[in-house]
This record gives C-alpha cells, structure tokens and sequence, in this order.
C-alpha cells in the first residue's frame, strides 16, 4: 500500500487493483498503464464505446442446492453461536458463453468496469469509497428484487428481512469509517436504483455515508484503504470474525472478486466493489457470485438470489 500512498502524495493519477484479502495488488500510474487493462469509473474510461452485433449466448452450470443448503446451515450455526449476524456467502458457477471476456467487457452495461490482461472482467453496480475535498463517502449496497415484480419498490423497502439486513451493513460502515474519519453522517438511506441484469432490470437498495478526513489524507491514502478493507458489504458483520467464518465455510479463493478497483485522478479518488466477476481459468469461464444470510434467510431463496446474479448485462 506504500505505493499507493506515494504516488498520491505526488498527486500522479493512478490505478489500483486490490484482491479481496490484499494478497495480490496492482498499482500503476495512469500514464504508464498497461495496454491489455480496461477500465470505466463513473464517466472516465479507456477505451472506445463499441455497440454489440452479434447475438450472445450464455449457459450456467451451478453448484447442486444441497450444496448450498450445507454451505447455509453452517452458517446459521455461527450466527446461532454470536459469532456473526451477517454473512456474505458466495460461491464460483462455471459458465459457457461465445464471448470473450473483453468482449463481455467493452458491450456491458454498467458504471464501474474493469477489464484485467484477459484474467478477469468485472461489471459493478457498486462504488466503495469516493474521496472529493476533505469528504469519504461509502454506498453499501444491499437489497435486489426484480424491477418488474407488482409493487417491486414498495415490497423491496417493507422487507423486513432486508430491512434487518441493510440496517447491519449502514452501522458496519458507519464504524468502519470511523477509524479514518470523523463526522459521520448517514447522508441517504435506502435508496433505491435500477441496473440492467441481462434481459432484465433489478432494482437494488443502497444507503450513503459519509465523514470528513484530514486535509492531509492523500498522505496516508494507502493507510486508509487498508483499514477500510475488505470491504464490510461482502464480508458481513462482525467482520473479523465473519471473514474467519468466510475462509472455513467457502470452498475457493475468492482472489480478486469482492475486492476492489478505483482511480486516483490527482486529487479526488473514486472506487467500486468488484462484484458482477468473471474469471478465466485454464480456458474456462467462472462466474462468481453470492448474497447476504441472516438467521431469516431461506435456502431456496438465496440459491436461487445465487443463481439470479449470474447474468451479462448487455
């Protein structure tokens, strides 16, 4: 993380790539970036626009429910336990598609886009942390049901099970930022925006924190992005002891997914969660996906919320 901190104290706008446990990191200035890496970061991208004109093809092959169901029950068992109260369980789906990852890339829909030297793509809904003046601002992101369910906002927001949900990730963040800043706020909570899923649109809930940092901070930025990690919306909460739970009960290495991807522009930085992530390996496509369980939650439901979010949104 020194670089990161070194080139911000230079104000030299860069790139940076961070694996969910931080064991893998890339950091590069924007000027010397490497020409087989893409990105698109709110409205600053890399690469030209280029429309989709063939059609695509794309075929799961999940794990087995009674899997999953296994994968659930021990997690009841340590929430039961005190040990956690949320846990984000996730899982890798081999897929088949007649696209390529930067194929899958440059035609997705989506406003936080990493395209990483054919290893891996992501298409996230979600920021992570936005740095504008002296102000951090985080976006958990929790909540999903079909745009086209009757009444799908309302039912969304009187979910008590999300609701319960959505309420442990604001106080996670809420603390989370208090060990870098100070003055927190929850600027808007449960929020509702509509993404593309495929053929279809979801709508998704997300709240808005924020505090004030030292005017320093682009000193100590590498510092502050690793007490922020990983982030609490894809781990759960406590998170200590959540991750320790993460690493027994899933059964491969997350890697980069769920970690995170941003740039620094030479005096502000904005981030997102690489969630939406597809990763070749030895030739073959894994879509890694997951969601929140709580001690309400139902096996069926989250497999098929496991399933769902398996999707291109082209």
């Amino acid at each position: 993380m020194q670089r990161i901190t070194q080139l911000a104290k230079q104000r030299e706008p860069f790139l940076f790539v961070l694996s969910y446990d931080l064991k893998e990191r890339f950091v590069q200035p924007l000027k010397e970036l490497d020409e087989d890496i893409f990105f698109k970061i709110g409205h600053q991208r890399n690469y030209p626009q280029t429309a989709r004109e063939k059609p695509y093809t794309l075929k799961k092959n999940p794990l087995l429910f009674s899997e999953y169901r296994s994968s659930l029950e021990k997690i009841k068992e340590e929430i039961c336990k005190g040990n956690s109260y949320l846990l984000n369980l996730t899982f890798k789906t081999p897929i088949e598609t007649n696209l390529s990852l930067e194929e899958i890339f440059t035609y997705a829909r989506a406003k936080y886009k990493l395209y990483f030297k054919d290893e891996f793509i992501c298409f996230s809904p979600e920021k992570f942390i936005e740095i504008e003046g002296d102000t951090i601002s985080t976006y958990p992101m929790k909540g999903t049901i079909e745009a086209s369910v009757a009444n799908a906002k309302e039912r969304i927001l009187a979910n008590k099970k999300e609701m319960a949900e959505h309420v442990m990730i604001v106080d996670l963040m809420r603390n989370d930022l208090g060990m870098v800043g100070r003055d927190i706020k929850v600027d808007r909570f449960r929020y509702i925006e509509k993404i593309r899923a495929g053929e279809q649109e979801l709508l998704q809930v997300s709240s808005k924190i924020t505090a004030q940092l030292n005017s320093n901070w682009r000193d100590n930025l590498g510092e502050i992005l690793e007490r922020l990690l990983p982030a609490g919306s894809i781990t759960g909460t406590p998170k200590r002891s959540t991750v320790d739970i993460i690493n027994r009960v899933e059964d491969y290495d997350r890697g980069f997914y769920t970690g995170v991807f941003g740039i620094f522009d030479g005096d502000s930085l904005y981030s997102a969660v690489m969630i939406r992530f597809i990763e070749k390996k030895d030739e073959k496509l894994y879509y890694k996906s997951g969601g929140g369980i709580t001690i309400d939650s139902d096996a069926r439901s989250e497999y098929r919320e496991l399933i769902d979010k398996i999707y291109l949104p082209l």
